[in-house]
């Protein structure tokens, strides 16, 4: 049976484009809002929980390993049984996620809860994010659209830490998790009322076998990086590991390309823009995950910093983000994603560089505060450039799955970013001293300019001049 594509409205409140993109808005916020809320919260984390470096990236990476392993699936069901419906699923179980995470008595507790959480948001954003762009039609709009979208992520991060800080000097840690409940029945209530259904006109097959295949790549992956300094990076668990994630790799290339309908649409990539977006998407993110994980741990472990101290310190990143969004979704309306994508990897890069240059006794404010400013500049500018990248001539059957696509590329980039750069910190720390750290976050930063000078490349190669460069562009 064929299901029209369009949005049906459930309510004349969903009859107005702009409020159905502020409930959407809810929840790439609320993903947001956990991700930064979490990582200020991580040394308090760690005391309570005994847990050591290793132990706080499982409790990032239980998140995103779980969000980046089901994302795409849940785009493509998303397509299939209703964009509203799914979003609603998504918010239900991120909410129960939350209020487990609150009930943590041990590390294993919490890395599961974080893991229903990851389930939660791997149905939220492809949802929300095909609901906009089958309701938003105008390209010019729909740009802009897309550049509050990623704005909405850059305020969330302004909020997270600050919010994060007072929430655990107040009631511990265990209260950051208190947000992700409010704001996600909140956000459940209003899809409800608000939020059109949308789907895709084909009904697309399951691939139980490439969601198996995705989900052991991406956690063997992760296990083999964030174990190996412990284990040895010969060592005969870390080297198998790794082969098995390399055997599921070729395994899933093998099985996708022969599907007729494939979980990850390896068709997608023949387009340069897509492509880079994707490769952005990863290291742009990467970065983002890197320096939240890596100044969080330093800042308050080898500055003796309070969280509230800290989070001010970071705090012009998330500020930055969420101004310099939206400005790059008018650029890319106008101008095409290039310009921004090419700033974007320039400041990324020349802000980590600037942060490799941190004393061991003082950590200059004006150094910081420019630095910071600047790495945030970079992740907004960049953020609206990938989503346009990936969106570009996508046709509407296909829109959750390359929505899905879009944040499995980013949501691989956190995980990886936490997995490398916890890993970089835990295999060049030698005790626990400022200078100790002081070394190991220098080693960190460069590894997160590299990233910046990927992005840098890709923009280079691969972004759009234009912002109608794609045919069929729906941007």
């Amino acid at each position: 049976m064929i299901v029209p594509a369009g949005p049906t409205p459930p309510s004349t409140l969903s009859r107005h484009p702009w409020l159905v993109l502020a409930v959407c808005c809810m929840s790439v916020f609320l993903t947001g809002l956990d991700s930064t809320i979490v990582t200020i919260a991580l040394p308090t984390i760690g005391r309570s929980l005994h847990a050591g470096v290793s132990g706080l990236q499982w409790s990032v990476t239980g998140y995103t390993v779980t969000l980046a392993s089901l994302l795409m699936t849940s785009g493509a069901v998303a397509d299939r049984i209703g964009r509203r419906q799914m979003l609603q699923v998504g918010l239900a179980l991120f909410v129960a996620g939350s209020w487990l995470c609150t009930l943590a008595p041990s590390l294993a507790w919490l890395v599961a809860a974080r893991a229903v959480q990851g389930a939660g948001a791997s149905c939220m954003n492809p949802s929300a994010l095909g609901i906009i762009t089958s309701t938003i039609t105008s390209p010019a709009r729909r740009s802009k659209a897309i550049g509050i979208w990623d704005a909405a992520y850059g305020l969330s991060m302004v909020i997270g830490p600050l919010a994060g800080a007072a929430l655990t000097r107040l009631a511990g840690w265990r209260a950051v998790f208190d947000p992700g409940i409010t704001v996600g029945l909140a956000a459940l209530a209003l899809t409800a009322l608000v939020a059109p259904e949308s789907r895709a006109p084909h009904k697309r097959r399951s691939d139980p076998a490439g969601q198996v295949l995705v989900t052991v790549l991406l956690a063997t992956l992760a296990t083999a990086i964030i174990q190996a300094p412990g284990w040895g990076w010969l060592a005969p668990r870390t080297v198998t590991l790794a082969a098995l994630a390399m055997v599921a790799l070729a395994t899933l290339v093998r099985a996708e390309v022969r599907r007729p309908d494939p979980l990850i649409q390896l068709a997608l990539f023949r387009r340069a823009s897509f492509t880079g977006a994707c490769l952005m998407g990863t290291c742009g993110i990467a970065a983002l995950a890197g320096a939240g994980f890596l100044s969080s741990l330093y800042l308050q472990d080898a500055r003796s910093m309070s969280a509230l101290h800290a989070a001010l310190a970071i705090w012009p990143m998330p500020a930055a983000m969420a101004a310099c969004a939206p400005l790059a979704g008018i650029v890319i309306a106008r101008r095409g994603s290039r310009i921004p994508a090419v700033a974007a990897g320039i400041a990324l890069a020349a802000s980590s560089v600037a942060l490799t240059r941190l004393t061991g006794t003082v950590c200059p404010a004006v150094l910081t505060t420019i630095a910071y400013a600047l790495f945030g500049a970079g992740v907004g500018l960049l953020s609206p450039a990938i989503t346009h990248g990936v969106m570009s001539g996508v046709p509407d059957d296909q829109a959750g799955l390359a929505s899905g696509m879009n944040s499995s590329s980013r949501q691989l980039g956190q995980c990886l970013g936490v997995a490398v750069i916890g890993t970089v910190l835990a295999s060049s720390l030698h005790g626990p001293s400022p200078s100790g750290y002081l070394d190991a976050a220098r080693t960190g930063w460069w590894v997160i300019a590299g990233c910046g000078l990927c992005v840098l490349l890709a923009g280079l190669a691969s972004a759009p001049r234009r912002s109608n460069e794609q045919p069929g562009c729906p941007l």
